[in-house]
């Protein structure tokens, strides 16, 4: 399969946070061409600020794997991970991350700042940004739209 092929499937999980009126986000882990790990946004559903859909990917890889050190793994993700998210990417030792849509507000892997290129710590991962942004971009552009919609007609 392709990046675009990995990068349509985190876009379905990102439609599921959607549906359950989260931020759109998915992501997906993948070993050696399987899909290991899941997760879609979630923090308002889990009562929790870390529930991030790249946080519960991992987690999902980790316990499937047996392993906490993802080497070797991709992570795709359909928005560029923020600070907390590119900390557990790093520490689970990912060796490649895919992500969709850039993210000006919050983007740690070189929108706002670029952790994976921080010469003080001690892991770095391939990353490639920019894989069908213009889906991913659009799935957030039309949710934020609606929210707006909504608060505007109470």
């Amino acid at each position: 399969m392709t990046d675009e092929d990995y990068m349509k499937i985190a876009l379905e999980l990102a439609q599921q946070a959607a549906s359950v009126d989260e931020v759109p986000v998915g992501a997906i882990v993948v070993s050696d061409n399987e899909i290991v790990g899941f997760g879609f946004n979630s923090p308002i559903c889990r009562h929790d600020p870390s529930a991030h859909a790249e946080m519960l990917a991992l987690r999902d890889a980790a316990i499937r794997l047996g392993n906490y050190r993802l080497v070797g793994c991709t992570l795709y993700v359909t928005l560029e991970p923020c600070a907390m998210c590119t900390g557990a990417i790093q520490h689970a030792r990912i060796a490649r991350l895919v992500y969709g849509a850039a993210d000006a507000k919050t983007g740690a892997c070189g929108s706002v700042v670029n952790l994976m290129k921080e010469d003080k710590l001690n892991h770095h991962c391939e990353v490639m940004g920019g894989v069908m942004a213009e889906e991913c971009g659009g799935l957030l552009s039309e949710f934020f739209a609606g929210k707006r919609r909504k608060s505007q007609h109470g």
